[in-house]
């Protein structure tokens, strides 16, 4: 993975290049859309924001500790086995504002099932869940352990929409993908290592409709993710690959005259 100058210097190129965040100068309907009734709504929320922050902060001061075994890329942070819950709270889990994003996503877009790649803490996984898909959530996990503390904060917050399987994404993806209806966003947040994520593109992939919506986590997180995610914005299929530097998003519409590209600042 990159170090922290050389993601810093990434980041300045990134926001230097990328289009403004209020729609201003795109030229294509659906991106300005998308600018201004999701990525820049604040006022798509739910009621239940307030509750996952509030258990995303009693993670962050929990003193229980965990035994973690990596499948993927491993953590960026934590070198060892051994990992305190709250040190996976502060550094794992994905920013507020990329999770209510997510969220927004899925109201805005009517997205019949959600399936994420990594649960984590269960963090991400509540939002998603809190935008009621009508065949709710599938979340994959690698560890038995962290996915246990998920589960804990899905009950104790009665989010019961939501399907966790825990094992090795390899062995995982294929049913789970078929066992999602309707429009389906998927969200890539596990192995961040070039030969998984652009397996895992194409198994979802064979099985993606025109609405459904892809986004992958850290893109720019190290050259392979972004060959990774260079490879994923020139497939044939996606018409259209939004870059948030922090994550990527692929659209599939077939309505769209010409393929398109976008680095938006966020």
């Amino acid at each position: 993975m990159y170090n922290r100058f050389q993601l810093a210097f990434k980041y300045i190129a990134y926001y230097l290049t990328a289009s403004n965040a209020k729609g201003h100068g795109t030229h294509s309907p659906f991106v300005f859309d998308f600018i201004t009734n999701v990525l820049q709504n604040k006022g798509i929320n739910d009621e239940g924001f307030e509750m996952v922050q509030g258990q995303l902060e009693r993670l962050k001061k929990s003193d229980e500790c965990l035994e973690v075994h990596d499948l993927g890329a491993g953590s960026g942070i934590e070198k060892q086995s051994l990992r305190s819950v709250a040190r996976i709270a502060k550094y794992a889990v994905k920013p507020t504002k990329y999770s209510t994003l997510l969220f927004r996503m899925a109201k805005y877009y009517s997205i019949d099932s959600i399936l994420e790649l990594g649960t984590s803490l269960g963090v991400t996984t509540s939002y998603l869940a809190l935008a009621k898909p009508s065949y709710g959530v599938i979340t994959i996990e690698g560890s038995p352990a962290i996915a246990q503390i998920a589960k804990s904060g899905f009950e104790q917050n009665g989010l019961n929409n939501i399907r966790q399987v825990v094992g090795n994404f390899d062995d995982q993806l294929e049913a789970a993908v078929l066992a999602m209806k309707g429009s389906k966003m998927i969200f890539f947040d596990g192995n961040h290592q070039f030969k998984s994520t652009i397996e895992y593109f194409n198994t979802t992939l064979a099985h993606a409709g025109e609405y459904d919506i892809f986004v992958f986590d850290d893109i720019h997180w190290s050259l392979e993710m972004e060959n990774a995610w260079n490879i994923i914005r020139a497939n044939e299929r996606v018409m259209l690959a939004i870059d948030l530097f922090f994550i990527g998003i692929i659209f599939f519409r077939k309505d769209f005259k010409e393929k398109l590209d976008f680095r938006i600042r966020f």
